[in-house]
């Protein structure tokens, strides 16, 4: 039973091209609202693609994908305020948050997403010193990301998804290059988010 379903996948087969086998192949599950749930796999078994499809990124050849009970597909997504209100509800740290950052400071990277969405600015400012403090990212605010070590080019990717205060939060490796102390801050700060009904 599938009512309080946030994302349903219903036998989904992916494959990046016609003679290359499918890289996921009649693939279903479903995930709930509020819950949390970690995707394992080795290098190559389809985790980021995964996640590129309920980023609406990628579209599977074969199988439906239900985002809150709406079928979403390249037809929905093309309409400019539906896809803007999915991505909105949606925050993606990708694997490697290079492809993320390409602002000429970490403020304004943070600040990019609630501009996109029409915010006044004043409640831009808000949104992104909030955000600044809670990654421990203040000192770093003026510089340019390209300048920041692994770690820090992390959390300044991972507040700017949050700056869009996003229902859904999805995390590709989001462990890899960080040091102890920054895993075990993600690690309460997850926690944190599922702790408020976060999924």
């Amino acid at each position: 039973d599938c009512d309080m379903c946030l994302m349903e996948l219903k036998d989904i087969t992916f494959a990046y091209s016609e003679d290359e086998p499918p890289v996921l192949e009649h693939l279903s599950f479903s995930l709930g609202k509020g819950r949390c749930l970690a995707v394992e796999g080795a290098n190559g078994a389809g985790k980021t693609t995964l996640f590129r499809l309920l980023n609406g990124l990628s579209f599977p050849q074969a199988g439906t994908y239900f985002f809150d009970g709406v079928q979403i597909d390249q037809k929905y997504l093309k309409d400019q305020q539906k896809a803007k209100m999915f991505h909105k509800r949606i925050g993606y740290l990708f694997q490697n948050p290079d492809v993320m950052l390409f602002n000429g400071s970490v403020y304004d990277e943070i600040a990019f997403g609630p501009r996109q969405m029409g915010l006044s600015e004043r409640d831009v400012r808000d949104r992104t010193n909030d955000c600044l403090k809670l990654f421990h990212l203040e000192a770093l605010a003026d510089k340019a990301p390209y300048h920041l070590s692994g770690g820090q080019k992390k959390r300044a990717a991972l507040a700017a998804v949050m700056s869009l205060n996003p229902e859904i939060l999805i995390l590709d490796e989001p462990f890899s290059s960080l040091d102890q102390k920054t895993i075990e801050q993600l690690e309460i700060f997850l926690l944190d988010l599922k702790a408020a009904g976060r999924t």
